[in-house]
């Protein structure tokens, strides 16, 4: 990989890109969101884990089923969204290493270690594909809206009762609303957050 991108993809990826709190009323088809989820594996996460888990909720049965676990203040918002997606971890990650990471035993590496270690395998590597899946969805012509305010409890006890999946991270996704953004806040200049020794 050596080709620099254009300044019209930075800007689409980085730049120019924002986090969206109210969206189009613009479908977002299936395939397109699976579109997003294959794009964000090739990310690298510790090991080739992968524990990030993605459940897109679209309906509106779903929707009602999510919207008691989200805060207030991102109640409406997400059930105004055309999708919103349901980032989790799998505690059980490492049952799938014999698949991808097969050169070696890994597996054996997380079976004995305490849940604390191996959820901060999960989450530390969760939150890398994260990042994947909202550059994806940014090259698709999506947009996204994180949002931290949420029951993750009960969004595991609505979704997830009887699996190994936790809920990690609540993300509206849909085409973003323009007219509704709020002024870009600023940012640090590199001197304040990076080193080079």
């Amino acid at each position: 990989m050596s080709t620099v991108l254009d300044t019209a993809v930075l800007a689409q990826l980085f730049t120019e890109a924002r986090t969206h709190n109210a969206f189009l009323d613009k479908p977002v088809s299936d395939e397109l969101l699976l579109e997003v989820a294959r794009l964000a594996q090739f990310g690298p996460t510790e090991a080739n884990t992968l524990p990030g888990r993605f459940v897109f909720v679209k309906s509106p049965e779903a929707k009602a089923k999510l919207a008691p676990a989200m805060a207030e203040g991102n109640r409406a918002k997400t059930l105004a969204a055309p999708a919103t997606i349901i980032a989790a971890y799998d505690m059980a990650f490492y049952d799938n290493l014999p698949k991808t990471f097969p050169q070696v035993d890994a597996r054996s590496w997380y079976v004995g270690r305490d849940d604390a270690g191996k959820r901060w395998v999960a989450e530390r590597s969760t939150a890398l594909q994260i990042g994947y899946l909202t550059m994806a969805a940014r090259a698709l012509g999506l947009d996204l809206g994180p949002m931290g305010g949420f029951d993750a409890a009960a969004i595991d006890a609505a979704f997830f009762a009887g699996t190994t999946w936790k809920a990690y991270l609540v993300i509206n996704i849909g085409y973003g609303d323009k007219e509704k953004l709020y002024p870009r806040n600023p940012r640090l200049d590199p001197a304040e957050y990076v080193k080079i020794v």
